[in-house]
């Protein structure tokens, strides 16, 4: 906004890609924002498009304060897009909203109340109404006409396909994601906020993802390894328009990030969310979160040693094993294996003399080569999650190695 010098409290980062009547929407909500719009400025981050996008977002300048930067398009690069936004951001608050986002009247201001005064260091969650990347039936078939954010909450806030896709979670799990099993599990950028300094103390958005999905999640995730708390806030809402989506290709593209998210950080809940991510289960991420921190607690002190001896006794002493369920010790005997174990801690004592390679995995999805053993053996350290998962866990046993032993001590 011409004449405006003061620093702004939060800085609106909207990346888009040829979507300017929906981005012509999503600054017209930014300008019925109801604090006063010198306390925050827009930023849109153009991915390459080819239409007027940059002509309708610098239509609102005079409206807003308004920045505008544009890459090359080489492909899906909305992560590059959002850090180039972010770049020019002057706020110590960084808000991310996509574009065909009708922000609520209060979305800026309650973001801002969501990081004051608190304690520690939070990234916040805000609330998608309309929002279901995975479904086909839109919870408005016509188009809203110039009804205003505040007018279409109104009228269907009622309509079951109305709600956030994560509302069946939020509603169970409480207001606060830190009592959540999985708290960065649902760090969505098409609506969230964190403090710039914290933004870039992680490194921002991982660039490597070049198609969609999973890039916020895994921001998220740095985040709260960081020491970043996760907050929800029902106030910063926004509602997706209905727009047709490829759901097949993006389920494809979030098996893919998924297993690059896995990658970077093979541990046991990045291995569920990516399980869920292949069965396309994703209602089973929370239960199988809550039910693995529940049986990690309730076998801390379990050992399985005399199964892994009992198992090994017969094969040859060359054998290349692998061992799910390893606990915190194996038979001092056992040739050099690879142990993985879903408790860090009990991994770290196994393989702390050196002669073995540990994972930190539960054994659903792995980053072992195909046939990388001869024998793998699954202990009894996996029967607390064997009802649901078991039949995945064989499969990646067998996936991993030519043979695969369960051993009897207590499996379903």
């Amino acid at each position: 906004m011409p004449g405006s010098s003061a620093i702004p409290r939060a800085s609106v980062v909207i990346p888009t890609y040829n979507r300017q009547d929906s981005l012509r929407k999503t600054l017209e909500t930014m300008t019925e924002q109801d604090i006063d719009a010198q306390q925050f400025e827009v930023i849109v981050a153009d991915d390459g498009s080819s239409d007027r996008s940059a002509d309708v977002a610098l239509s609102f300048a005079g409206r807003l304060r308004l920045k505008y930067c544009f890459q090359e398009d080489e492909g899906f690069r909305v992560a590059a897009a959002r850090n180039a936004g972010a770049r020019l951001a002057a706020a110590p608050l960084l808000i991310f909203l996509d574009s065909g986002a009708l922000a609520g009247p209060g979305l800026v201001r309650a973001h801002l109340a969501a990081h004051a005064g608190v304690e520690q260091r939070c990234a916040v969650i805000g609330y998608c109404y309309g929002y279901n990347a995975f479904r086909e039936e839109q919870w408005m078939r016509e188009g809203h006409g110039e009804l205003r954010p505040a007018e279409i909450f109104e009228r269907w806030h009622h309509h079951p396909l109305f709600t956030d896709i994560r509302e069946r979670d939020f509603t169970r799990g409480g207001s606060d994601p830190m009592k959540w099993p999985i708290p960065w599990l649902y760090f969505f950028s098409g609506n969230c906020s964190v403090p710039a300094a914290d933004f870039w103390a992680v490194g921002g958005f991982d660039e490597m993802f070049r198609s969609w999905g999973v890039e916020d999640v895994e921001l998220g995730y740095r985040l709260f390894r960081n020491g970043s708390a996760m907050a929800l806030s029902r106030d910063a809402w926004m509602i997706e328009l209905p727009a047709k989506r490829p759901v097949k290709q993006q389920i494809y593209s979030l098996m893919r990030n998924g297993r690059l998210f896995l990658g970077k950080y093979p541990e046991p809940y990045v291995e569920i969310m990516v399980d869920a991510y292949f069965r396309m289960s994703l209602a089973t991420i929370w239960d199988t979160g809550l039910a693995l921190e529940s049986w990690t607690h309730q076998v801390r002190d379990v050992e399985v040693r005399a199964e892994i001896e009992a198992a090994v006794a017969g094969l040859a002493a060359d054998s290349r094993l692998v061992i799910f369920g390893c606990g915190p010790s194996v038979p001092p005997s056992l040739p050099s294996a690879v142990l993985a174990d879903f408790d860090a801690d009990l991994l770290a004592r196994a393989t702390a003399g050196g002669t073995h390679t540990g994972h930190h995995a539960v054994g659903l999805r792995t980053l072992l080569p195909c046939k990388s053993a001869d024998v793998v053996i699954v202990t009894s350290r996996l029967c607390g999650l064997w009802y649901a998962h078991g039949d995945q866990i064989v499969s990646e046993a067998r996936r991993v190695g030519r043979r695969v032993m369960v051993t009897a001590g207590g499996m379903p």
